[in-house]
């Protein structure tokens, strides 16, 4: 447990500043971390970026089962805190280190094996399928090192320390930018290894992190508790973990599956467009940062919280969490959609996908306020141990709904590239307002349905 947070009992709006402040810089460096990467690839050909850009789809399998993994177990380790129950919660850790490897096996194993498969779907032919699985086997190869860090960063979240996991980043950040060049194009007597040294640097930069959270994992006190006998697996903890993380993993896979969505209209309109859309979504992520962290805050309060049965904090803490949230992308909506011509033109000049960039950014910039909601409740469904609502949700906000609205739109009606976006708006709106009304249903049945 944290020495300097006490999630069931410190003020909300004080929790939710210290827990969301490093988790969002956290994920400022991680966004970082990935234009450098983008970055360095130039420098190498540019095959070499769109190999890194047609890598993606299957890197973010390891992200979405990682997500799954770091939301299961601060979730679980964090109820057991709550009800006072350390030795369950030591247990939980041990556990889920050893889900992540297993989980971490079969991703490798399914990342290696079906990657010529997919990236010929994405129309690659041979000579860029051999280019980009020179950086995807590595990073596949490292996916138990990335599922481990997830985990023990997992433990920390449930005891309100997101500060460690920001420190990873930032440091991983600027390691990144020493070790990409050295593995790239060699010196002295590291060999030039081409692209596939932006993934060694990654790799390594990730073993690193893995050994810091060791530490850090180490000097908790849940360390009091640990001893060798809780790595013998437990197959009914195991169990309440992938019975939380499953849905998590599928959740995350639909946001994938929902971009993919939208890209699909898009093409309709070009690739200007679409090369438009692409760089005004990387802006708007940025915007997104606090919110994602918002996103961590909650669930690490929420499941101690849960776990003490203190129900009204957790209402306190949604409420609350919900103002800032939407107070903030309102502000950040005001900047994006007075600015969007220069924010989009910062990665692209051509005036055409300038334009096409500009009016998604503008529309995006009046969905922002409504984004906390996903985000928050997606964290409490998950703190309530009800992750099958964040599932049902994503299904219904990124496939189901904007799919056939936007056939009907599109295809139907004979809608401009704009319309794809109104309808975006319209959904969102709509979707947001019904699962806050949810929400408040589950609050008035103190969550026992």
């Amino acid at each position: 447990m944290s020495t300097s947070l006490r999630l069931t009992k410190d003020p909300i709006w004080y929790l939710l500043k210290k827990v969301t402040i490093p988790a969002s810089v956290g994920s400022l460096f991680q966004t970082f971390y990935n234009l450098v990467d983008t970055w360095f690839a130039g420098k190498i050909s540019p095959e070499a970026i769109s190999a890194i850009a047609k890598s993606f789809p299957l890197y973010f399998i390891i992200i979405a089962i990682g997500v799954g993994v770091g939301a299961s177990t601060n979730s679980l380790i964090g109820n057991s805190i709550g009800s006072k129950k350390v030795k369950v919660a030591s247990l939980y850790v041990s556990q889920s280190i050893i889900f992540a490897v297993f989980i971490s096996i079969l991703v490798t194993l399914f990342g290696l094996n079906t990657s010529d498969f997919f990236l010929s779907v994405m129309g690659s032919n041979a000579e860029s399928i051999a280019l980009t699985r020179e950086y995807l086997d590595i990073i596949f190869y490292g996916t138990i090192i990335v599922m481990v860090q997830i985990s023990l960063n997992g433990t920390l979240n449930a005891q309100g320390d997101t500060k460690s996991y920001r420190n990873v980043l930032i440091v991983s950040f600027f390691l990144n930018i020493f070790l990409n060049p050295l593995f790239i194009f060699g010196y002295g007597f590291v060999p030039a290894f081409g692209i596939s040294g932006l993934a060694i640097a990654t790799v390594i930069s990730q073993l690193l992190g893995l050994c810091y959270l060791i530490y850090k994992v180490n000097a908790c006190a849940l360390k009091k508790y640990l001893t060798l006998e809780c790595y013998i697996p437990k197959f009914k903890l195991i169990h309440e973990l992938a019975t939380q993380a499953f849905p998590i993993m599928f959740s995350m896979l639909f946001i994938g599956i929902g971009i993919f969505n939208i890209l699909y209209f898009i093409g309709k309109f070009g690739d200007l467009a679409t090369a438009g859309y692409g760089a005004a979504l990387r802006i708007e992520q940025v915007f997104l940062l606090p919110v994602i962290g918002l996103n961590t805050a909650v669930l690490s309060i929420g499941g101690q919280n849960f776990g003490a049965k203190k129900i009204d904090r957790i209402k306190e803490l949604y409420s609350k969490a919900l103002l800032f949230g939407s107070t903030f992308m309102s502000v950040a909506g005001v900047i994006i959609y007075t600015n969007s011509i220069f924010l989009v033109s910062l990665f692209t000049d051509d005036p055409v996908a300038i334009k096409h960039g500009s009016i998604y950014l503008q529309i995006a910039a009046l969905i922002g306020p409504v984004y906390p909601v996903f985000f928050i409740s997606s964290a409490i469904f998950q703190a309530i141990k009800k992750p099958i609502y964040s599932l049902y949700m994503s299904i219904l906000r990124l496939t189901a709904i904007p799919f056939l609205a936007l056939w009907y739109v599109i295809n139907i009606k004979g809608g401009e590239y704009a319309d794809i976006f109104y309808t975006i708006l319209v959904t969102n709106w709509v979707m947001g307002i019904l699962v806050v009304l949810f929400i408040a249903k589950l609050f008035k049945t103190n969550f026992r349905n």
